[in-house]
């Protein structure tokens, strides 16, 4: 088995207290799904700023900006992002990059 990091970028925050339960009872279920395969449940992200060689800079350097994380097993990469095919972030207008990680 090996690790693969879901990145979600994008996606629309719930304005009302039973849009934030939809979207937290989904995640819910798609986490139950996944069972053993979830390595680090991962968490969103807030402020961001960017470094490079130039200096520091407020926000992120990708659009749209990386909102957070989740770390999975899986079999193959295939497999991976076949498990993500349901996810909720996609249902808020969001998109999953799934990586493959390596042992160094």
């Amino acid at each position: 088995m090996t690790n693969y990091v879901l990145l979600y970028t994008g996606g629309d925050n719930p304005t009302t207290d039973d849009e934030m339960k939809a979207v937290m009872d989904a995640w819910g279920m798609w986490y139950g799904k996944m069972g053993e395969s979830i390595v680090d449940g991962g968490n969103p992200f807030g402020v961001v700023k960017s470094v490079t060689a130039d200096g520091v800079s407020e926000g992120a350097m990708t659009t749209p900006s990386v909102t957070g994380y989740t770390i999975i097993s899986a079999d193959s990469l295939d497999a991976a992002v076949d498990s993500c095919k349901d996810h909720p972030h996609l249902k808020y207008g969001g998109q999953i990059s799934v990586y493959e990680t390596f042992q160094m």
